[in-house]
């Protein structure tokens, strides 16, 4: 009597179940944008930029989407193979198995999709609260991309990893697109991840908010050599002991694509400590810009950054994105 071999389960709906839910909250959230601009015409320019961030967020998930079906594709067809070679009996054992370690890998990937589109599911929630918020900040709290931009002074915390540099152009684009789109705050700065800073001649002190200077931090970004162990805490940790105590309006942009660190809630633990003052009140918003393209390369490690900083960015009056 031939053994037969206990059926492998291939498919998982649950994934195709969060697209379409995405699909209909995207299609709300556009109602909600237009809704935002209705009632206030002068926030007009607010709504497109969270409508043209929200037809990404949708192109994503259509990228996704077709990435998900192609794999279901692979593997129905590897799935029919190994069936086939059980039924007939087939005498090498080695094809069954390779059958089977392909499809094996083919659900890793789908593991993976799934997380990703957990990620966008994030996104598409902070750009949500954004379109609601169109029309009733004050008059200070503009938005740029989702984050608020209410402070005074600012520090940038940019992750210069070897997965980062791969997409400088990119992180350099990012950088240009808040600047050109921030108010004019008192004084800024820029820091890597390790807590270095871009130009030591202004280490401890606040460059001059001005055209010059805001052109100048590009240019000098564009040949930044500076090293990193791809985690930003040492860079928050750093600009919060020197900067946090000199004003009452700071935030901190943090961009990034990795954490290489340890316990999430020690790191988070410390870096609340750091940004509390004595009378238990924050004294920096905390924002961070994840960039998934450059994270795709790590593989289960692309989590990481986005797991830590959503929940510093959640408990630090701040606002995580995804590029």
């Amino acid at each position: 009597m031939k053994k037969r071999r206990t059926p492998i389960e291939v498919f998982n709906l649950s994934f195709l179940d969060v697209i379409s839910c995405a699909f209909g909250a995207v299609v709300m959230l556009i109602l909600l944008a237009k809704n935002g601009e209705e009632a206030d015409f002068s926030q007009s320019a607010n709504v497109a930029q969270i409508t043209e961030s929200i037809t990404e967020s949708i192109t994503a998930l259509s990228d996704a989407q077709t990435t998900l079906e192609d794999l279901e594709a692979q593997m129905a067809a590897q799935q029919a193979k190994l069936q086939s070679a059980q039924q007939e009996g087939a005498s090498n054992d080695s094809k069954a198995q390779a059958l089977a370690a392909d499809i094996n890998r083919s659900q890793q990937n789908l593991q993976q999709l799934n997380d990703e589109a957990f990620g966008l599911e994030v996104v598409l929630e902070q750009r949500k609260r954004a379109a609601i918020s169109v029309g009733d900040a004050p008059e200070r709290d503009d938005e740029v991309g989702g984050i608020p931009v209410d402070s005074d002074y600012v520090i940038f915390i940019v992750d210069t990893s070897g997965s980062m540099k791969s997409m400088w152009a990119t992180v350099i684009s990012s950088m240009r697109e808040v600047l050109n789109n921030h108010p004019e705050v008192k004084g800024f700065q820029v820091m890597s991840d390790n807590g270095e800073y871009l130009l030591s001649t202004s280490a401890g002190r606040w460059r001059n908010d001005t055209p010059a200077q805001r052109s100048g931090v590009l240019r000098a970004m564009s040949v930044w050599s500076g090293s990193s162990n791809s985690s930003p805490v040492e860079g928050i940790e750093r600009a919060l002991q020197v900067y946090a105590k000199r004003t009452d309006s700071l935030a901190l942009y943090v961009f990034g694509d990795d954490y290489s660190g340890g316990s999430y809630d020690l790191t988070l633990a410390n870096i609340n400590r750091l940004n509390t003052d004595a009378n238990g009140q924050k004294l920096a918003r905390i924002h961070a810009i994840g960039f998934r393209q450059a994270s795709r390369a790590l593989g289960e490690d692309s989590l990481r950054f986005s797991t830590l900083m959503t929940e510093v960015a959640r408990q630090n009056r701040g606002t995580f994105l995804s590029k």
